[in-house]
């Protein structure tokens, strides 16, 4: 017998601590079930050591386990996600979109992760104070999650 896929709370975007003082597009919580980011249990650890010192506030050894994950698995969509977000919440906007972008690239089908990377494009584009670049990203991700 086959237990139930994981379901954890995963927000569409970055939480709006990524823009202080301003709403995070899609930020809301929804539950959906836990991506498979790897079968690789190094990969898996180091992403799980990212996100303990992501909610420790140790944003810098966060990133630091998450290029390390991405030594092993280049190609990895999922965790070029998690360094954007990650970047999207130390103010790096230029890079969070950047990474997004990256992301998107290796995504594949995968409507729903190329959906939250567009959102972590939008809310980078928020930040630095571009609506229209933000407003296209946000209509993007959108389309996706139809």
């Amino acid at each position: 017998m086959t237990a139930p896929p994981a379901q954890v709370a995963v927000p569409d975007a970055a939480t709006s601590e990524a823009i202080p003082g301003q709403a995070v597009e899609g930020a809301s919580a929804e539950l959906v079930p836990k991506p498979d980011v790897s079968a690789n249990p190094a990969v898996i650890a180091l992403l799980d050591r990212a996100r303990l010192d992501t909610g420790a506030g140790q944003r810098e050894a966060a990133g630091a386990s998450l290029e390390r994950a991405l030594r092993i698995e280049p190609r990895n969509a999922w965790l070029w996600h998690e360094l954007a977000q990650l970047r999207l919440t130390q103010g790096q906007y230029a890079q969070a979109i950047s990474v997004a972008r990256k992301s998107i690239s290796f995504a594949g089908r995968e409507r729903r992760l190329q959906a939250v990377n567009w959102r972590v494009i939008g809310n980078a584009h928020v930040a630095q104070g571009k609506p229209a670049e933000a407003e296209q990203a946000f209509k993007l991700a959108t389309e996706l999650e139809q």
